[in-house]
């Protein structure tokens, strides 16, 4: 199995505690960078049951989400080679079934920050969240015929917009709690949004909140859900249990 649960190492200035896999069993894991820079991990898992688990503290700023509506849009002959893949199709963002669609839709719109926020405000008010609809099979053109999915597919959707309209976009999971915002009726889960790189950085968006959150922990980054799926495994399984937990630790008080 290959393994994508650990934060990004972009992050890793910011812990306060060790963040390390734990297994249950006696299984023996090893780590390797991937190529979009995500810190990942191989195992065997043996037959049977086997519990996998990490626990971490970890310092925020405590800010919401950078808003940056003077960042520009490169041209293509601008942007750096490395940046150029995330303006492709890819197997969940199908820029080739959307790309008339964005173009008749988005044309009009500025460039830059104010298209990509355009393409979020379309994307947020498109699909209906629904955690009991989710479809590890759905792509970006699924989500937009169905209008109906979870986070990961409005990001799917938001990102192939993007490429179609020529700003890169790549898809990013990680934590995000309900820190500064009203609690959910849902079970906690990992979260999926997206960047978008523009004036020389990538900055956040996310396509379902369709705000600025705070406390977002960036585990990794990729073309799509394909290259940062939590676990990919080369045989039989199933998943028995899966639990989240995101919370803030509050400063404590002094008496």
């Amino acid at each position: 199995m290959l393994l994508v649960l650990n934060i990004h190492p972009s992050r890793r200035v910011d812990l306060l505690t060790d963040q390390t896999l734990t297994f249950d069993r006696d299984i023996e894991a090893w780590d390797y960078v991937d190529g979009f820079g995500n810190a990942c991990s191989r195992i065997t898992a043996p037959p049977g049951l086997t519990t996998i688990s990490t626990r971490f503290d970890i310092y925020d700023t405590g800010q919401p989400d950078i808003t940056a509506w003077d960042a520009i849009q490169h041209d293509i002959k601008d942007l750096p080679d490395e940046v150029l893949v995330f303006l492709l199709g890819s197997r969940y963002c199908d820029t080739d079934r959307l790309g008339n669609f964005a173009w008749a839709q988005f044309a009009n719109t500025p460039l830059g920050w104010g298209r990509v926020q355009a393409i979020c405000d379309f994307v947020h008010n498109h699909i209906r969240f629904d955690y009991q609809l989710a479809d590890a099979t759905r792509s970006a053109h699924g989500g937009f015929s169905e209008r109906v999915g979870v986070c990961r597919d409005f990001a799917h959707l938001a990102i192939t917009l993007c490429r179609c309209m020529n700003i890169p976009a790549r898809y990013c999971t990680g934590y995000l709690g309900d820190i500064g915002v009203p609690a959910v009726p849902y079970p906690m889960d990992f979260s999926a949004w997206f960047e978008v790189y523009l004036g020389g950085h990538w900055y956040t968006f996310d396509a379902r909140h369709n705000t600025p959150r705070i406390g977002r922990i960036l585990m990794a980054v990729g073309r799509d859900a394909t290259d940062v799926a939590l676990t990919t495994h080369f045989g039989p399984t199933m998943l028995s249990r899966f639990d989240v937990i995101t919370d803030e630790i509050l400063p404590a008080t002094a008496e």
